[in-house]
């Protein structure tokens, strides 16, 4: 043990003067500024980090570089009001002085795991960053604690490799994979070949893209998961191999089925072991593997000696490539099929797996924690998680009360067999301050929020001056749960009555007016025009919400007003319409973070042709709205300057025109019709090369103060 403890002690880096990885880290935050703190490290066996005051510097102690980055964030957000985003161009904003921990602080976390990231996220919010966002990113990661994040970037080139052995051709392959926004969904066999083929340089890029993820990760002491062999195989594969196992799968939100190779034929242990070989001698490995099987579609066989058989074979086909393998899984299956997935199947699929060597990530608790219906996963490990954000839509969601209390009780009450505590968030882009206060509660027994929120305005905008707003916003409108398809009626295809598609919800249970009363606190002259970059982004998330919500208002005159045959408050409607999107626009038009312009000019960056620039442009731009499938249009709808203007505002003004002209032919208007001619708009946008901007060119709070005041006016008849 002692000898143990030398080499901990050597890989702190006690004595040694060369740079370490929580150094560069602190350098990279904070600039010249790092000299202001001094970084010890202590081996111990749980994660904890001390603050204390010496010798005029901030001094972090603790057992690795991780806690260590977390005690950095904890000063930083605690004592010194600095926020780091998680997002490479948002700025931190460094404060002119340092303040002094009068008692030493000391944290140590409650469970030995934090998770982070969801298939999902790498094709709503990832697909198109470079190093230069994934550097930040991973920085973020370690701020907070991360010690397993999702590392699924980069596995087509493993693919590409494994399935040439098998005789398939380059286009057979890449024609086989997705297009890079609609990889997620490929992963998961969820779909094949959509926006395919994929480019040659695109699976090189994300190779060696993920050398480097992978290797900072693990510098700062994180556990990458890789991804291993669920059973999904090409159709190519599967004509070549008839005498093969395999079968297809239930359709998903209407794409073709995709195909399963059988866990017990003897393929599977086969390709399995040639994937992680592959994998290994490129990426190298931690020894835990994300497998999922079934994401949201049904098994060949429901009988659960079937599925115990598949789990049991997935397993021992991870072991008999990686003796060390464990085995991760999303539980999100089980929430989704829960109709289908019962105590006795259920029982059968985890039970089959040794214990200990099966994670399962408890995916959605805020709305259902499975540990609680499953006997604790019937004794399997597993990690809390809060999901939060479907699609990356734009709504103020997240409920740190309920949050706090559910987390509290499932520390209480599920024993060692919670493992850790995670996020499995869709996109980054809206309500960060729920995410924050998860990670720092995986610190904290003695949480209090209303403590914390009001640390948080400070965070936000420099010192304590919002700290009522703040506090009404986290108890009156940031109440309600996130849940597929959330948007205002402004960006839902549009209807004269209810919202145009299933994941389109314009669903809130706060007064609009509250929020407008909280918009106009928020814009008191307290800030001149530099204000700090996260007051600017939280004015701009607020503001529009208000008026995006009050849309809904307008569309409901309009109707009223078509039923009427009052042509003349159509008009009057319509004209409300118009400017309402353009002064959305205009506001979300002033922050980066609400820009499509960053979105587009990323994915053309990773073109190395003027065909593939307009490739991924295409991609990016699909995913945002029509999304691919039939089932799926605007699931990942979004408040985004340029997208309101070009996309949503246009789709509504042809509904109006359309509606407005059957009014003056005393016609019925023909919705299902309109619903048709308006898909030919939507496809012939997502095709379209318009260039928008990628800096903001007017400034936010000017912005925000006269389009407040204008639309104070128009709601209250205020001045």
């Amino acid at each position: 043990m002692k000898h143990v403890f030398f080499w901990l002690a050597m890989m702190c880096g006690l004595g040694i003067a060369s740079a370490r990885p929580i150094d560069s880290l602190a350098h990279r935050i904070l600039g010249a500024d790092d000299t202001n703190f001094v970084f010890v490290c202590q081996p111990d066996t749980l994660d904890y980090f001390l603050l204390e005051s010496v010798d005029g510097k901030i001094r972090i102690t603790g057992n690795n570089d991780n806690p260590m980055a977390m005690g950095l964030n904890y000063y930083l957000q605690h004592y010194a009001h600095v926020y780091v985003s998680w997002h490479a161009h948002e700025p931190v904003e460094l404060p002119s002085h340092y303040p002094l921990v009068i008692e030493p602080v000391r944290k140590e976390a409650l469970v030995r795991e934090r998770f982070f990231l969801n298939y999902c996220t790498f094709g709503y919010t990832m697909p198109w960053w470079q190093w230069e966002q994934w550097e930040r990113f991973i920085d973020w990661m370690a701020l907070h604690g991360i010690t397993m994040p999702l590392a699924i970037t980069g596995q087509e080139a493993v693919w590409y490799e494994v399935w040439k052995e098998y005789g398939l051709t380059d286009e057979e392959i890449r024609g086989y994979f997705s297009g890079p926004a609609h990889l997620p969904w490929h992963r998961m066999a969820n779909l094949d070949g959509f926006g395919g083929p994929l480019p040659m340089s695109w699976i090189e890029g994300q190779k060696e893209l993920q050398k480097r993820i992978l290797a900072r990760e693990r510098e700062l002491n994180m556990t990458p998961v890789l991804p291993a062999f669920a059973g999904h195989v090409p159709a190519r594969f599967a004509d070549m191999h008839p005498e093969a196992d395999i079968k297809p799968l239930s359709p998903w939100c209407g794409f073709e089925p995709t195909h399963f190779l059988n866990s017990s034929d003897p393929l599977f242990s086969e390709i399995q072991k040639r994937f992680l070989d592959k994998q290994t001698a490129i990426f190298g490995t931690d020894h835990i593997y994300g497998v999922d099987p079934f994401n949201e579609m049904d098994p060949p066989k429901w009988q659960p000696e079937y599925l115990s058989d598949v789990s049991e074979n997935i397993y021992y086909s991870l072991r008999k490539a990686d003796p060390q393998a464990r085995w991760l899984q999303m539980t999100w299956v089980f929430y989704y099929k829960r109709k289908s997935w019962t105590t006795e199947r259920l029982r059968a699929y985890l039970t089959a797996v040794p214990r200990e060597k099966l994670i399962l990530l408890d995916y959605f608790c805020e709305k259902t924690e499975v540990w609680r219906t499953t006997e604790s996963f019937f004794g399997q490990p597993f990690i809390w998680c809060y999901l939060g954000n479907f699609g990356g839509n734009t709504m103020l969601v997240g409920n740190i009360h309920d949050l706090e209390k559910r987390l509290a009780a499932a520390l209480r009450e599920a024993g060692p067999n919670m493992l850790g505590i995670g996020s499995t968030l869709e996109s980054f882009d809206v309500s960060p301050q729920i995410y924050e206060y998860l990670f720092e509660r995986a610190w904290n027994p003695d949480a209090s929020v209303d403590a914390w929120v009001n640390d948080w305005a400070q965070v936000r905008c420099g010192h304590a001056f919002f700290n009522k707003e703040w506090k009404l916003l986290n108890d009156s409108v940031y109440k309600d749960k996130s849940f597929y398809g959330l948007g205002t009626q402004l960006v839902a295809r549009p209807t004269l009555e209810g919202h145009g598609t299933y994941y389109t919800k314009p669903a809130y249970s706060y007064s609009n007016d509250t929020l407008g009363r909280i918009c106009q606190r928020m814009l008191c002259p307290v800030f001149d025009k530099k204000a700090k970059d996260a007051y600017q982004y939280d004015v701009v998330n607020l503001m529009s919400q208000w008026l995006g919500n009050y849309f809904m208002a307008v569309r409901d005159s309009f109707t009223m007003a078509y039923k009427n045959v009052d042509l003349k408050k159509m008009r009057q409607q319509k004209k409300l319409a118009d400017n309402l999107f353009r002064d959305v626009d205009r506001l979300l038009s002033t922050h980066p973070l609400f820009m499509l312009g960053p979105w587009i000019e990323n994915a053309r960056a990773w073109g190395t042709t003027p065909a593939e620039k307009d490739y991924f442009e295409k991609q990016a731009r699909t995913i945002l709205t029509i999304w691919g499938g039939p089932v799926l249009n605007d699931y990942a709808n979004r408040l985004w300057g340029g997208l309101v203007k070009d996309y949503y505002a246009k789709r509504w003004d042809l509904f109006f025109k359309a509606v407005m002209e059957a009014a003056r032919k005393n016609r019925t208007f023909d919705e299902k019709l309109f619903s048709e001619q308006l898909s030919v708009f939507e496809n012939r946008w997502t095709e379209t090369h318009t260039r928008y901007a990628t800096a903001p060119k007017e400034n936010t709070i000017s912005v925000a103060q006269e389009i407040f005041d204008r639309y104070m006016r128009k709601f209250y008849g205020a001045e």
